[in-house]
């Protein structure tokens, strides 16, 4: 009854947003899209970050969203939002025989490949058809890799994985000799999908990892703009060795 009650006093503040509101009335789909995404970003970083009190406010900024968009949806008179809670609790129990029905699935892998099997039936034509074209790249290619997984299109052992890694950055530095940038460039796509399909197997989110190091190279990098300001100078009047000893410096740092 406490979260019945608490999500229709959000539903309640909607319409009274919706109605009161200069800016809520004039929202649309299409100029909440780029909000949308921004805060589901804003939800990414908090992930990553750990951040528990972030995760939570950056889960009720998506809450929002979802019932704006249903709002405008109802006024449109298209759906509302208790069409699309049913809409998703429908497909789960459909894709969950092996809870709701008599379908065995003992493992994580079974059920995602009953899961794609499913789709298929539902007429999607391909079991790559669900993967969003407009995905960053390095998750698309994760999503692509588990997706083509299901149907046994994978990799049997993680050495063999690094053996395709090492064939890919051998086939890049042959054909930088080239200079023929598009050649390099596909080479240089392969080295990095392939690097993604290793991450697969070590169990590692690979936009995760990378975004680990942005934020590590970017918190670096800000402290050893820091030190030369304490020195009077900034990274501009230094030459490479200097600014590499504050950066080691830095890295000693955060290992005390």
């Amino acid at each position: 009854m406490e979260k019945t009650a608490t999500f229709d006093r959000l539903l309640q503040i909607m319409d009274d947003l919706r109605e009161k509101c200069p800016w809520d009335r004039k929202q649309t789909i299409q100029t909440l899209r780029q909000l949308t995404i921004e805060e589901t970003y804003e939800l990414a970083d908090a992930i990553t970050e750990e951040n528990w009190k972030a995760i939570r406010e950056e889960l009720g900024d998506i809450l929002l969203h979802i019932v704006f968009y249903a709002k405008i949806g109802s006024e449109q008179q298209q759906f509302d939002i208790n069409d699309v809670i049913n809409g998703v609790c429908d497909k789960l129990i459909h894709r969950h025989p092996h809870i709701y029905g008599d379908v065995k699935a003992e493992t994580e892998d079974q059920v995602k490949q009953n899961w794609e099997k499913l789709k298929l039936k539902e007429g999607k034509k391909s079991v790559l058809s669900g993967v969003p074209q407009s995905l960053p790249a390095l998750v698309k290619a994760m999503r692509l890799q588990e997706k083509a997984k299901q149907t046994g299109f994978e990799w049997d052992t993680t050495s063999q994985v690094w053996d395709k890694v090492k064939e890919e950055v051998a086939e890049l530095e042959e054909v930088v000799q080239s200079g023929n940038k598009e050649q390099i460039e596909d080479e240089f796509g392969d080295v990095m999908f392939s690097l993604v399909n290793y991450s697969r197997f070590l169990d590692i989110d690979a936009e995760n990892a990378l975004e680990r190091t942005n934020k590590k190279f970017q918190r670096r990098f800000q402290a050893m703009e820091a030190l030369a300001l304490q020195q009077g100078r900034t990274l501009n009047d230094m030459n490479l060795t200097e600014m590499d000893t504050l950066w080691n410096q830095v890295k000693a740092t955060e290992k005390l």
